[in-house]
Parts: C-alpha cells; sequence; structure tokens
C-alpha cells in the first residue's frame, strides 16, 4: 500500500515538530512554515492531506492561510485540507469549507481528535483515488459507448461486445421491443476495424415485401416500374463497415435463401441484374421474436439462423436491471429539463417509487417518453407519479424512503436484501440531490466516507447523477 503523504503548515516551528512527531508513525510527514514553501511543497509532491494554520502570520487582520488554501486547490483539487482556526472563530471555518477544505479544527489542538479526522480525509482521498483507478483499469464505467448501465446484466453485455467487436463474425441480438438492441449494434461497430466505414440500419419490418428486396440488394434500370434508374442496396452503402437487419424475423422466406446466399459466398446480385458483386459487410441482426419458434414453424430457416447466430446477445428487459432503472430516469430528465429550460428539482420520492414498481413492457424507450412526459407536466419543482402517467404505490407518500424495485423474492438471502435496499437508497438520494455526494450523506444520515464505501461497494458514481455535457441513453 502507497504511504498517505501528510504536510503540515503552521508558522511556529514548535507546533510544526510536535505536530510532526505525533503524525510520523502512521504518514509521510512534511512541514512548510510559510506561503512560498508550503506551495513549492505541493507542487513538488502534492499531499494526500495538508494540516493548514489559517493565522500564519499572527496578524488576524490577514488571513494568509486563505491564499495557501486556494492555490493549493488550484494546483492540486483532490487535496484533502484540514484548517485549524482560532477558538469559537466559526466564521473563519465555514469560509473556509466554502472554499474547499474538508474540515476544520479549533485551536487548542487536541492531537487525538485531530489524528481521527487526518485519518477520515486520508481514507476519503484513498477511495478516490481508488475509484478513479477501477474507472480507469477495469473501464467498466457506466456509459459505455453510449450505453448507460451499472447492472450486473448490462455489464455481462459491455463485457460480451469487448469480446465479439474486434472478431469479424455474424452477431445476433435478441430481447424485447425498446431494449436498445441498434444501440449495441452501434457500439459493437465502433469498437470494431470497421469503425471508419459505414453503418447502416434497415428495419426488415417496416418496409413493404414488395420493396424490401430492393432496398437491401438495389436493382437496375428498368428492372420494375418506375426504376427509372440503377440504384445501389443497403449491402453495397455498407461495403467495407457494418450492416445492421433489425427485426430480422419480419424477412420473407424468399429474401432469407438470397441472404443466407450473401453469407455463404459475400456475392449480391441487384434485382432484375445478372451480374455477381463482391460485397464486404458485416451483418448484425436483430429480433424480439423466438427464432426458435419460427423455425419449428416453418417461417424461419434453420440453415440462416445458424449463419446469423455465431454469436448471440440477450438485452434483459428494463424490468431485471435493478438500479438502471433511475440512473436512466436522472440521464432523460437532465436531457429534457436542458432542452425546456425548466428547473426542476428531480423526482419526488413517490415517484421513484412508482418508477421502481412498473414493470416497463416498453423498455427504455417507454421510460424515456415518461420522463420526457414528466417534464412537461410536471406542476413543482419536483416531478410527480402522476406528471409520468404511473399509478402511485399503495402508502407511498414523500415522507417515506424509498427502496429499489419490487419486494426481495423468497429466495433473496438477507445479505442480499440489505445489500438491495443500501444500493436503493443510495441511488435515490443521489438522485434527489443530482449527485451532490455531502447533501446525500447528510440525508442518509450518514458519514460522507461511509457513504463513499457505499458507492465504491455497489460501484455507484455519483457523476452519473449530475447533469451531463451531453447525454445518451
Amino acid at each position: 500500500m502507497e504511504p498517505v503523504h501528510l504536510l503540515i503548515v503552521d508558522d511556529e516551528e514548535a507546533i510544526r515538530k510536535q505536530l510532526q512527531w505525533s503524525f510520523k508513525k502512521d504518514y509521510e510527514v512534511r512541514t512548510a512554515g510559510d506561503a512560498e514553501e508550503t506551495l513549492a511543497a505541493v507542487r513538488r509532491l502534492p499531499p494526500d492531506v495538508m494540516i493548514l494554520d489559517l493565522s500564519l502570520s499572527g496578524d488576524p487582520e490577514r488571513l494568509e492561510g486563505f491564499e495557501i488554501l486556494e492555490a493549493a486547490l488550484e494546483i492540486d483539487p483532490a487535496l484533502k485540507v484540514i484548517v485549524i482556526t482560532g477558538h469559537d472563530d466559526r466564521k473563519n471555518a465555514m469560509r473556509a469549507i466554502e472554499s474547499g477544505a474538508v474540515d476544520f479544527f479549533a485551536k487548542p489542538v487536541d492531537v487525538e481528535e485531530l489524528r481521527v479526522r487526518v485519518r477520515r480525509a486520508a481514507y476519503i482521498r484513498s477511495l478516490e483515488i481508488e475509484i478513479a483507478r477501477l474507472k480507469h483499469d477495469s473501464a467498466r464505467g457506466h456509459e459505455f459507448e453510449g450505453v448507460v448501465a451499472m447492472s450486473a446484466p448490462m455489464l455481462a453485455v459491455f463485457d460480451t461486445i469487448r469480446r465479439v467487436a474486434s472478431a469479424d463474425v455474424s452477431v445476433l441480438l435478441t430481447g424485447e421491443s425498446g431494449t436498445g438492441k441498434e444501440l449495441v449494434a452501434r457500439a459493437i461497430h465502433r469498437r470494431s476495424p470497421r469503425a471508419g466505414k459505414p453503418f447502416i440500419p434497415i428495419n426488415c419490418g417496416a418496409i413493404p415485401e414488395n420493396l424490401l428486396e430492393s432496398e437491401l440488394f438495389g436493382h437496375e434500370k428498368g428492372s420494375f416500374t418506375g426504376a427509372h434508374a440503377m440504384k445501389r442496396g443497403k449491402f453495397e452503402v455498407a461495403d467495407g463497415g457494418t450492416l445492421f437487419l433489425d427485426e430480422i424475423g419480419e424477412l420473407p422466406l424468399s429474401l432469407q435463401v438470397k441472404l443466407l446466399r450473401f453469407l455463404q459466398d459475400h456475392l449480391i446480385e441487384r434485382v432484375g441484374g445478372n451480374t455477381t458483386l463482391p460485397v464486404d459487410v458485416r451483418v448484425i441482426a436483430a429480433t424480439n421474436r423466438d427464432l426458435e419458434e419460427m423455425i419449428e414453424a416453418r417461417t424461419f430457416r434453420e440453415d440462416l439462423f445458424y449463419r446469423i447466430n455465431t454469436v448471440r446477445i440477450v438485452l434483459p428487459p428494463l424490468r431485471e436491471r435493478g438500479g438502471d432503472i433511475l440512473l436512466l430516469a436522472t440521464r432523460f430528465l437532465h436531457r429534457y429539463r436542458a432542452e425546456s429550460s425548466r428547473s426542476l428539482r428531480g423526482f419526488s420520492r413517490q415517484a421513484l417509487e412508482a418508477l421502481n414498481a412498473w414493470t416497463w413492457p416498453g423498455n427504455v424507450r417507454e421510460l424515456d417518453n415518461r420522463v420526457k412526459r414528466g417534464v412537461i407536466m410536471a406542476a413543482t419543482s419536483l416531478i410527480q407519479a402522476a406528471d409520468l402517467d404511473l399509478p402511485a404505490q399503495p402508502g407511498a407518500t414523500d415522507e417515506q424512503d424509498e427502496t429499489e424495485a419490487s419486494p426481495a423474492p423468497a429466495e433473496m438471502t438477507l445479505r442480499d436484501a440489505r445489500d438491495r435496499l443500501d444500493r436503493g437508497m443510495v441511488v435515490s438520494a443521489l438522485l434527489r440531490t443530482s449527485g451532490n455526494v455531502s447533501a446525500a450523506a447528510q440525508e442518509l444520515d450518514i458519514s460522507r466516507p461511509s457513504l463513499h464505501d457505499l458507492m465504491k461497494k455497489h460501484l455507484i458514481d455519483p457523476a452519473d447523477f449530475r447533469p451531463p455535457a451531453a447525454t445518451n441513453r
């Protein structure tokens, strides 16, 4: 473990030596006696924690410590500063906290009490470093290629995307309507060697059957009534890139044969043409239908199924994604609040209960639409359940604390239930405070270190609850 670096700043040498002796067993201690010496030490090797006497010069009218505090935090905004003030000097203590200090201590100094405060500041610093390291090393952030999630099922999807993206194989995305299959297809494309080439989506169920073949494979001039010029199809347009065939279960059998032929030899033939054209395209298909059942019913070709199903990614419905519901809801709220220039503070507790309890048959798309409606309909600074067109839960009031999703299933262990409750409470508090950790800790009636510990345990990033510069689903 890396040692914790402590910088002690005081103009009295006797106090510096006393504190250095008191802390040298547990920390790497350095000392400074004035502003120039302090800032040089911060630049040379930024400390983790700094104990700073506000009145370095002894002149109560000139509090040099404030200048050092501001300059040191400008050099290292993550530095944890504990200021020492005169007895009962609450005004300057509060000014120091507003300027970025994490704590204050009144003279005369009680070393044992100061030791507790330094230990707490060092703990907060270590948590922040660990969280930053986890984000950097594991790349398991809550936003992955435009897809926002922090639930275990979606993190598993992210891992699969990482593995399959570079392998030039066909991928089949399955899941209910509105689960974000096109977003996942785009994520695979952006992570693949084809990222610089076109990504072409086409919904096989949205185009009439008599036009779909021409849309996919193109046609020659005069091949049918209205074909006044040659037209390139989606396969040709996507050459070198990725073709996303959404709702492939709607593809008629005649075109299934033609698609199978392409997957086998990577050649296409335009409608009305007699020349085969080589095309280099990766196919990603998606469906919300059960293709195995369609094979049994002879409405989908088994050989085509095995061609497109080299790798299958199953997208979980929103109701199985736990805290993602509230995470996505707050992202949509920030987006639509900015677009409508409305000064909304967030969701009421009743609305949060309703969001968690709803089964979300329309998945993420439905959540998006309901939050958009809520921003439009809200009559107060908090969005209510009725604004979302969701039923309020029996007994739910704005004085109640919310828990995550529905009651725990019978097979859930006591530890699982507690973890679920802890996670839901933390997420809800961060939602209501727009990611303000101090305010969330105060609302939950726990210390900031305890809240940081919970956020680390449950992979919760408070930045996900703050208004982003640009939001994505």
